[in-house]
């Protein structure tokens, strides 16, 4: 603690000192229709070399401020599709500045600025992607997978060191993890990380990636389509239509998508279990999948003026298939003696649906911007699986048997968020409150009476309200909040309220980022307080039967996590650094434990919370460009300190990891773009388990534009070596389980083209986030 206060007050002795020659530059930017231009990149210049000084982003509403600290300096503006402007730093205040377009460059626009490729601002780390190589990565998940700190799999963003992301496209939150793969690389301008979001989203909200894309020109009808085809165990078949209509303020899209792929997830499971004998269980599990889902969504968005705009948001996504198959041989060991060998086949098809509604309206009065959503959310699913078991014990006698079970789950949602922002002081203060109800019915039954049947019932109210004020003081660029949370949950178990498992939560949680440039090294300091509430399954009392060795429950008593974390972010040139400290109070781990004394062959997968644990993490990242090569290598480095319980009796699970990813991207002519990427992780520690044989991977792709970029063809093969599985052993009290997958190679290919495309002008952000992933 001495060492971290040091650092703090060495710091601060740092980025007080504020020049007194400073001047704020400040303006607003409009397009050629007179609406506000968001997201222009404005750069200051030293003259008279044009050296990069600093540079911002243009809000929501067109306007931008910068600091000046000479005479002799210009800002220069740049936006993709226009022509870049040039003002002086005098007069101060710029006023309002029209783009014009550049009809020359509107069907492929490549814009060279002296910009880091990856840089802090303010509060969070822009990654800027037009103009770059990572134009051609792909599909939006490839893309943030490239981006460093960043890992995307079918949607899922995390970021490393702070977990699950929030992702934000033009300001709008995403509502289907397939929306990442809907967006093509090329039509993304840039990528902003948070790793400390601010009072203004929900205290459950660890870290945002806000994705803002180029500005399309055009009026009229407009698409996109994009189809994959792609083999691992067998066939994946995708294909997806993107559709857009603009006439003056009116604006209407959709999407048409459907997927239908075949694959498998085979392991082989390890578990120990010491009592006053040692019950060893080995099992080699293999299960194939094939699902199918279709989702579809239809926006309607009108501008009144650019002042006022409203609209609605409809989306579905069906599940018609969700084909489980589980193939498991087992053998039961107790003090090496074989007790019994078994083998089951389980079989399942699960569908589900989900309807989400969102309307929103976004207008200005009298300098306060004022900004409503309403959100509506319904999803339900069935699961019903049947268990065929062939066991043969140690004494030869056989043991037939079939189990059948059906699970069922309704979601239902309403939520409201107002947020208002105002200038003041020269700076911009925000408040805004936010209405959640929730309900989430759980049934599940078993009609051979192994395990009991269930029916639960949680509802919940959410209130949530914050402050936030962020102001520039000379280069120091300073954003201070403070949230406040009331969360009311009520549990029940076949209509009666349990007054154990129902409980009220209030918490407080302050944030605050300062950013300040020493040279051209960019600095930002924050400290944030969060929350993660666990999800409504990890809350059901309902064991889950999985096979004769295995069952699976929640836990209605698990309290949620309390999060304080400490981030230091740097950037210079094509160099960016991480370090963030975390101290989690109550944190969830999954446990593994005998379901029954009687029985311990049987192990019940379950959750807890453990008191405490610290975690320390950081990145780092270089970019640099040599030649046709832009290689990009970063190294990852995290530690806890946990105590967990063992076998053995308590064990500190201290020892570090090390992640590593070289990216390597070849520009060739005729507009060829190859990319190689290689990924290893080192042994070590996390949560309640340890990495005891880590996986390596290398991923190549080959990308082709044809026709100016309006159809473009990439090929992939990811893991060609069949090495990406890392074997892990989780401890859980009185028992060892040690799991490994298996890893197989998949081949890809993409074909997406596009004609007069233009972003959706939807601008509606949504209400109840935080519960809808809880569901």
């Amino acid at each position: 603690m001495k060492l971290i206060k040091v650092f703090l007050l060495g710091l601060i002795g740092i980025i007080l000192p504020i020049s007194l020659s400073a001047q704020t530059v400040s303006g607003k930017l409009i397009d050629e229709n007179s609406q506000p231009l968001p997201y222009a990149n404005v750069v200051l210049l030293s003259l008279p070399d044009s050296a990069f000084v600093s540079g911002t982003i243009s809000g929501e509403d067109g306007a931008f401020t910068l600091e000046a600290t000479s005479v002799n300096q210009i800002v220069k503006i740049l936006s993709i599709g226009y022509k870049p402007v040039c003002k002086p730093v005098s007069p101060a205040n710029i006023g309002i500045v029209q783009l014009v377009p550049d009809a020359q460059q509107l069907g492929e626009v490549v814009v060279k600025a002296d910009l880091p490729k990856t840089r802090v601002k303010g509060n969070a780390m822009v990654t800027t992607v037009a103009g770059s190589v990572l134009e051609k990565a792909g599909t939006g998940n490839d893309l943030l997978n490239k981006i460093p700190g960043l890992s995307a799999e079918d949607g899922s963003v995390n970021v490393f060191g702070s977990g699950v992301a929030e992702i934000y496209i033009n300001g709008r939150k995403m509502r289907n993890s397939s929306e990442l793969d809907q967006l093509s690389s090329d039509d993304i301008k840039s990528v902003e990380v948070l790793r400390n979001p601010g009072a203004k989203y929900d205290a459950s909200v660890k870290a945002v990636v806000r994705i803002i894309t180029k500005k399309t020109q055009g009026e009229g009808f407009g698409f996109n389509n994009r189809a994959y085809v792609g083999y691992q165990y067998d066939l994946a078949l995708l294909d997806q239509f993107n559709f857009n209509y603009r006439k003056g303020g009116f604006d209407l899209g959709g999407m048409l998508f459907g997927r239908d792929n075949k694959f498998e997830e085979n392991k082989i499971l390890t578990q120990k279990t010491y009592l006053d004998k040692v019950w060893t269980q080995n099992s080699d599990m293999k299960s194939p999948f094939h699902t199918q889902n279709i989702a579809a969504m239809l926006s309607l968005n009108y501008q009144f003026n650019e002042n006022h705009v409203m609209g609605v948001r409809y989306d579905f996504s069906r599940n018609p298939q969700i084909e489980m198959c589980l193939d498991m041989n087992s053998s039961i060991h107790v003090d090496n003696l074989l007790e019994e060998e078994s083998k089951s086949n389980t079989h399942s098809i699960t569908t589900n649906n989900r309807h989400t509604v969102n309307a929103y309206y976004n207008g200005n009065f009298n300098d306060w911007n004022v900004d409503l959503n309403m959100d509506g959310m319904w999803s339900d699913s069935n699961n019903p699986i049947v268990a065929e078991e062939y066991v043969k014990q140690s004494d030869n006698t056989e043991v037939n048997s079939t189990i059948h079970t059906l699970g069922k789950n309704r979601n239902e949602l309403y939520a409201a968020k107002l947020v208002m922002e105002h200038p003041l002081w020269e700076g911009s203060f925000s408040i805004g409150s936010e209405y959640t109800y929730s309900s989430r019915t759980n049934q599940y039954a078993n009609d051979e009476n192994i395990i009991p049947d269930n029916d639960n019932k949680i509802r919940e109210s959410a209130v949530s309200a914050f402050a936030m004020y962020a102001r520039s003081f000379g280069q120091l660029q300073a954003q201070a909040g403070v949230r406040y949370e009331h969360l009311n949950s009520d549990y029940y178990e076949f209509g009666k309220r349990m007054d154990e498992q129902s409980r009220k939560y209030d918490n407080v949680f302050p944030s605050i980022s300062l950013s300040y440039p020493i040279g051209k090294t960019q600095l930002m300091i924050s400290y944030s307080g969060n929350i993660e509430r666990p999800s409504y399954y990890k809350l059901s009392s309902a064991v889950t039967y999985g096979n004769k060795y295995t069952y699976e429950s929640g836990n209605p008593l698990l309290r949620s996590s309390i999060l304080n974390t400490l981030s230091l972010n740097a950037s210079w040139k094509w160099l960016y650094f991480n370090m963030n400290y975390s101290c989690i109070k109550d944190m969830q781990i999954q446990v593994s434990q005998s379901y029954s004394d009687a029985d311990p062959s049987i192990s019940l997968f379950t959750h807890t919370n453990v008191p405490k644990v610290d975690k320390l993490n950081a990145t780092l990242s270089a970019s640099p460009t040599i030649g046709i090569w832009s290689p990009q290598f970063t190294a990852m480095y995290s530690q806890q300190w946990f105590v967990m319980d063992t076998p053995d009796g308590p064990r500190n699970l201290n020892n570090p990891i090390g992640f590593f990813q070289w990216n390597n991207t070849f520009s060739l002519p005729k507009d060829f773009q190859l990319n190689i990427d290689l990924e290893t992780s080192t042994r070590g520690e996390d949560s309640s388990y340890r990495i005891i044989e880590p996986g390596s991977s290398v991923n190549i792709s080959l990308y082709k534009g044809f026709l100016n970029g309006k159809l473009a063809v990439q090929l992939q093969a990811n893991d060609i070596f069949n090495t990406s599985s890392s074997d892990i052993l989780m401890y859980s009290g009185n028992r060892i389980t040690i799991l490994q997958p298996e890893s197989r190679r998949s081949f890809g290919m993409t074909v997406r083209y596009k004609f007069n495309t233009a972003k959706s002008k939807y601008k509606g952000t949504g209400a109840g986030d935080s519960q809808k992933n809880r569901m």
